[in-house]
């Protein structure tokens, strides 16, 4: 039996590949209907991923929006937020960021051994700092979530993280959110950097779903042979 979370990729860019804008304002590429959307897809995992960069400069939350769908986690007999998860090789958190301030839920934190002490006493009363080495490697951040029982793990960026995820092999599944417009900068950050994906021209993403909600477009794509189609 694989133990191995599902790993569900979700990320929305322009049309030109962009995930943000150069400049320090924060560019919305969804709109509420898809907020609502991701919120339902977060509810029903049993961690979120971002990267360091992402805690750092889009100061998320991470949590469910809906009363209702964590009135339903409960039930289930789960928390009414997912773990919380981000990586960092540098060690550079905000203490004061929403993901460690916002929910009382559980918090980690993955570095290499050598951040793990700075790390301790800078988040360590509200996040478990985890080392897996001298570097994180996305294979074995993985296998430890499945190893503290998470089943479904959603992973929401920045670029670098889902560069590494992407390219590490891992993923099961990709909803990629194109809003219509350009960003047309090169200086912005892109979908994903340079890297080795084992999606390329031989061995096609095969795609499962397409809709449109509200001005943007869902694009769903079967990375492994455990999604559902």
């Amino acid at each position: 039996m694989d133990e191995r979370p599902y790993l569900l990729v979700s990320c929305s860019m322009s049309l030109d590949g962009y995930l943000d804008s150069a400049d320090d304002t924060r560019l919305l590429l969804s709109n509420d209907a898809d907020f609502d959307r991701v919120d339902d897809v977060r509810a029903g995992c049993d961690a979120i991923l971002v990267g360091a960069a992402t805690v750092r400069n889009d100061d998320p939350r991470l949590l469910i929006r809906s009363a209702e769908r964590r009135r339903r986690r409960l039930d289930r007999g789960l928390p009414p937020h997912p773990i919380k998860v981000t990586l960092t090789s540098r060690g550079d958190l905000d203490p004061d960021s929403r993901f460690f301030t916002r929910g009382d839920g559980e918090k980690l934190v993955y570095c290499p051994e050598v951040r793990v002490c700075d790390l301790e006493n800078l988040v360590g009363c509200s996040a478990k700092v985890v080392s897996l080495g001298t570097t994180v490697e996305m294979c074995h951040l993985v296998a430890d979530l499945g190893s503290r029982g998470v089943r479904r793990l959603l992973v929401e960026g920045g670029g670098t993280v889902l560069t590494q995820v992407l390219s590490s092999g891992v993923a099961d599944e990709l909803h990629l959110v194109v809003a219509p417009f350009f960003v047309g900068d090169s200086r912005a950050p892109r979908f994903v950097s340079d890297g080795s994906f084992p999606w390329c021209p031989g061995a096609r993403a095969e795609l499962v779903e397409t809709r449109p909600v509200g001005d943007v477009a869902l694009l769903r794509y079967a990375l492994s042979e455990r999604c559902v189609r």
